[in-house]
């Protein structure tokens, strides 16, 4: 299953990589068929982040009121899920059975709202808009970047502005700005907004629900806390602080405390700190200090990957789990307790996959953001 990377592609481009994955697979010696290798939608990416989060905190299977929303910033895409009592477009609606409940869920993704596409979409825009309104720097006669430290030099690489059209990354200088960086990302986040169609829309022309609950926002949100060293339960002010202190701090400097980290990853934690705030706060409305938010990229040693989201509802609904009552089990007791049972866990999979030895339905993952392959049984019963 490929994911937004893959989404980005035009559909001769996804077709043509996909046949390559189709022609290795089938020497690999799994049991596959050509239609396991396939591009899925953002919607399901996010519903299946939401669904090993909400395995993993123990409410999957529970009252659907106490579940937790998932906010995901990949390289290429942002994924939010959560369960809604709002009527929505069915295009943004998704209805998940398990156990004894029936969750309905808002799942959208945002495509080009990732971190690193959204940071190259920034960077070219402010070229184009310095090249169409001659706002220039003071120094070198070039449009500013408040989204990299001062004293950063850009390498020589290009973005394209369109086919014809290619920029030297080069032309910005860096001006270390929080301020200026978060109202960049703003104006990126609300492009298109005067073509909502609906009651209101919070990011472009997208429709989307009133957050209800809490939430758990992951991968590069996680990543970016724990860079500037919050706590889990962290406020949007503490970061806000800590990204302005370090958009703002001479590159030189900035160098040499983090002496340890690559350069050209260092220079980002301006953007993307700015960019969080921005797309959590300044548009999904998420106060400054909302203790509803959460950072994290694994829940008791379970790690927060949509593939594991997937392999939990296929192996629900063939082994015909009412995990309801043995994951409030897990929840309310100690560690060994959640060993145990993981333990009954791994070897109920086991036997499953014993007694179908024979002929083995298998399908491999391919998660391109995250550059690694997983293996999962496919669901001959959906």
């Amino acid at each position: 299953m490929a994911t937004a990377g893959m989404r980005l592609l035009k559909k001769e481009d996804q077709e043509r990589i996909l046949d390559v994955c189709r022609r290795v697979l089938r020497g690999s010696g799994f049991s596959f068929r050509d239609d396991w290798a396939t591009v899925i939608s953002g919607s399901d990416e996010g519903l299946y982040a939401w669904v090993v989060a909400n395995y993993a905190l123990g409410t999957l299977g529970g009252d659907p009121a106490k579940t937790t929303g998932i906010i995901e910033l990949g390289g290429a895409s942002a994924q939010v899920t959560f369960v809604s009592n709002e009527p929505m477009p069915p295009e943004y609606s998704r209805k998940v059975k398990f156990g004894n409940f029936t969750y309905n869920l808002y799942s959208h993704s945002l495509l080009q709202f990732g971190q690193n596409v959204a940071l190259e979409l920034l960077r070219v825009s402010l070229v184009s808009r310095g090249q169409e309104t001659g706002i220039e720097s003071l120094q070198q006669g070039k449009p500013m970047d408040p989204c990299t430290p001062r004293g950063y030099s850009h390498d020589k690489e290009t973005w394209k502005l369109s086919p014809n059209s290619v920029v030297e990354k080069n032309r910005l200088v860096p001006s270390g700005n929080f301020s200026e960086c978060r109202s960049a990302s703003l104006k990126l986040l609300q492009k298109g907004k005067d073509r909502c169609s609906y009651q209101s829309c919070y990011i472009g022309s997208t429709f989307m629900p009133k957050l209800q609950g809490k939430f758990l926002a992951t991968e590069n949100f996680y990543y970016t806390s724990k860079f500037f060293g919050l706590a889990p339960i962290a406020f949007l002010s503490d970061l806000l602080v800590a990204g302005q202190q370090f958009c703002e701090e001479d590159w030189s400097k900035l160098k040499k405390k983090y002496h340890s980290l690559d350069e050209e990853d260092l220079h980002r934690y301006c953007f993307s700190s700015a960019y969080i705030v921005a797309l959590l706060h300044d548009s999904l409305g998420i106060g400054l200090d909302d203790e509803r938010v959460g950072y994290a990229n694994q829940v008791q040693n379970i790690p927060l990957d949509w593939a594991l989201g997937a392999f939990i509802l296929q192996s629900a609904a063939e082994l015909d789990l009412q995990p309801s009552n043995w994951i409030a089990f897990v929840v309310s007791g100690n560690s060994s307790a959640l060993l145990l049972i993981f333990g009954i866990f791994l070897l109920l999979i086991g036997a499953w996959f014993g007694s179908k030895w024979r002929n083995p339905q298998l399908k491999t993952i391919y998660d391109l953001e995250k550059g690694k392959y997983i293996v999962t049984r496919v669901n001959r019963y959906s």
